[in-house]
């Protein structure tokens, strides 16, 4: 490690810098990064392009008694490096590790949860706004970047706090990217504004100079007043946060650290709340993340010599969406594709070069894809949705709303669902079955393989009414690849016909049910499976009659317990009285699950096929 990011285990070492080499302290925390990275994975091109942000943060703040809010956090690694855990970063994203993003339970210096976009300026509206009613006297700083900013929650927050004349800073981190490129009306004003000379306003000093002409002063100043008011929407940069009651500075280079400083000091000054325009480059200082910086966006290990990504040449539940659904397009002329800034996440890249026409990038606003879904659905076409499990808890309101309670034919198609790993409990799709499952005119289905999935996905177009499918992340499986029955609205599908024994696998859990399945063979059991396909409707005639034939039931399923697939099954047979001498769900707690890897988390909550066997075992006895 080089001299002087060593010497640095608080904010308050870091401000014994000289500014002088600040641009040095720069170049070192790049380079940390870069090779960190490079062996544990993580958030790179985001990180990059915030250094001297980060950097003139903290040299000009005092955290934590003033207040940081990071939005969604991808770029929040430099702040943790400042803060005292540069020596964490080696176990970073790992299971007991650093956390990817802000935890309040990590440093006093995280001073709010985050993970999913749009969130910062609310957050930090809640703060200041507590911190004048107790009398405290701290600065409140958002950052957001110009992707987030594409989130309705985020307009929300600005009326109300331009409205409120608050004393508070917002800063907007303008790297013309969230994850793929950003989308919109906003996003073309941001980059009009960005080739505008800085703008700042010296309003109430030209107003004191002017005052002081004897007798024609104050009518000069109202003159000046009206004038700016014409002239200001063709001249004046940022006039958009003006109007919503913001002093805006910028646009400001943010990779000059002096500038920053400078603009972070003066914004200090000022009474009501301010937005500062920071432009940065996402990927600074390492070429293959400024070429491609959707692609180094989040990463795993990597070559840092050559930018060689070690990743496994394999076929995704992404991927397989994504071909499926040039497939469909083809032979619907109506089938439409919606995602919220995320066309290479899901798949969709794609289908968006082959069909522009019918596909629409909507930003980070899950709510509106969803309505926007139905108002499409309802004019006669068949939109697709595409947004990860936890990112579509989002527009809870809009499923049941807007699409469910019209039973309009919108699918939704939910990537990452279960656990995703390293990302943590912002991450984790654990809540899709039980928030969907109860939804009344929803359909919930979740595929065993691959061609299961694609089987599915034909059947969700063309079933007419609102269909979620719910895949996890990642490699697709081959699992009971022989047995393919054909897809039946409501009925789940008998692999193996067997006594005693019944395991009930939904979706992505039937590779777990394979290997419980040839153990107990082994030992001399022969168990019936099942693969549930459906979470809703499930298959009453099916469970009914295994209920009556077998000692033991269990479900399997990477979803928390209460309202998911195992309680639906179960509470069934419980009102019917149909319940085998011994039933359980195998599922994960309820409970917020945190960053490591998706087999040590499902083992360590005894979705493992050593902890099954035992239990049905034990029952045998």
């Amino acid at each position: 490690m080089e001299g002087l990011l060593k010497e640095i285990n608080s904010p308050d070492d870091l401000k014994k810098v000289p500014q002088k080499q600040l641009r040095k302290l720069a170049h070192e925390i790049r380079h940390f990064l870069i090779h960190s990275i490079s062996q544990t994975g993580g958030h790179l091109s985001a990180n990059l392009g915030a250094v001297e942000l980060s950097i003139a943060l903290h040299y000009v703040f005092n955290s934590p008694e003033d207040k940081l809010i990071w939005d969604v956090g991808h770029q929040a690694y430099i702040h943790k490096l400042l803060t005292g855990r540069r020596g964490e970063f080696d176990r970073l994203r790992m299971e007991d590790g650093l956390s990817g993003f802000p935890k309040t339970s990590e440093s006093a210096h995280d001073i709010f949860n985050v993970g999913h976009s749009s969130t910062s300026i609310s957050a930090g509206y809640g703060i200041a706004k507590a911190r004048d009613i107790v009398g405290d006297d701290y600065s409140v700083i958002s950052i957001i970047g110009d992707g987030s900013l594409t989130g309705g929650m985020a307009f929300e927050a600005l009326n109300n706090v331009g409205r409120s004349k608050s004393k508070m800073i917002v800063i907007l981190n303008d790297n013309q990217m969230s994850i793929s490129e950003n989308v919109g009306g906003l996003t073309k004003y941001l980059c009009d504004i960005r080739t505008e000379p800085t703008y700042l306003n010296v309003k109430e000093d030209i107003e004191n100079m002017l005052k002081r002409i004897p007798g024609i002063g104050s009518g000069i100043v109202q003159s000046v007043k009206n004038a700016k008011e014409s002239i200001r929407y063709l001249l004046v940069p940022g006039v958009l946060f003006e109007e919503l009651g913001f002093n805006y500075l910028g646009p400001i280079d943010g990779h000059d650290i002096q500038a920053l400083i400078t603009a972070f000091h003066s914004a200090k000054k000022v009474k009501g709340p301010v937005f500062i325009h920071v432009k940065t480059q996402k990927g600074k200082g390492y070429p293959p993340a400024e070429k491609q910086p959707c692609k180094y966006h989040s990463v795993p290990r990597f070559d840092v010599k050559s930018g060689r990504l070690n990743k496994t040449k394999e076929v995704t539940y992404s991927g397989v969406f994504g071909n499926t659904m040039m497939e469909l397009a083809s032979k619907h002329e109506d089938l439409v594709a919606i995602t919220a800034a995320m066309p290479e996440g899901t798949g969709l890249h794609g289908f968006s070069k082959a069909y522009p026409d019918r596909f629409f990038d909507v930003g980070i606003a899950e709510q509106h894809a969803v309505t926007f879904a139905a108002g499409l659905a309802i004019s006669g076409l068949k939109p697709v949705v595409a947004i990860y499990s936890s990112f579509l808890q989002r527009a809870y309101d809009q499923i049941i709303h807007d699409v469910c309670i019209q039973n309009l034919p919108v699918v939704f198609a939910i990537d990452r669902g279960g656990i995703v790993g390293a990302d943590g409990e912002t991450h984790q799709g654990v809540f899709d079955i039980s928030y969907l499952s109860h939804v009344p005119n929803l359909t919930v289905l979740a595929p065993k393989n691959a061609v299961e999935f694609k089987k599915m996905m034909t059947f969700a177009v063309e079933h007419n009414r609102p269909v979620a499918i719910r895949y996890p992340r990642g490699k697709v499986s081959s699992c009971f690849s022989h047995m393919m029955e054909p897809i039946e609205y409501g009925k789940a599908e008998k692999i193996y016909d067997g006594h005693d024994i019944a395991i009930v696998a939904y979706g992505a859990m039937n590779d777990l049910a394979v290997e419980v399945v040839d153990r107990l063979n082994k030992k001399g059991y022969s168990p019936t499976v099942i693969n549930g396909r459906f979470a809703s409707p499930i298959d009453h005639e099916l469970y009914n009659e295994i209920a009556n034939n077998h000692r033991i039931l269990i479900t399997l399923e990477e979803n928390v317990q209460t309202g998911g697939f195992g309680m639906k099954v179960i509470n069934h047979l419980v009102e019917q009285g149909k319940c085998p001498e011994h039933v359980k769900a195998f599922a994960l707690p309820d409970a917020y699950i945190q960053h490591g890897d998706r087999e040590s988390m499902l083992g360590k909550f005894s979705l493992n096929a050593d902890s099954i066997i035992e239990y049905i075992e034990s029952k045998l006895i």
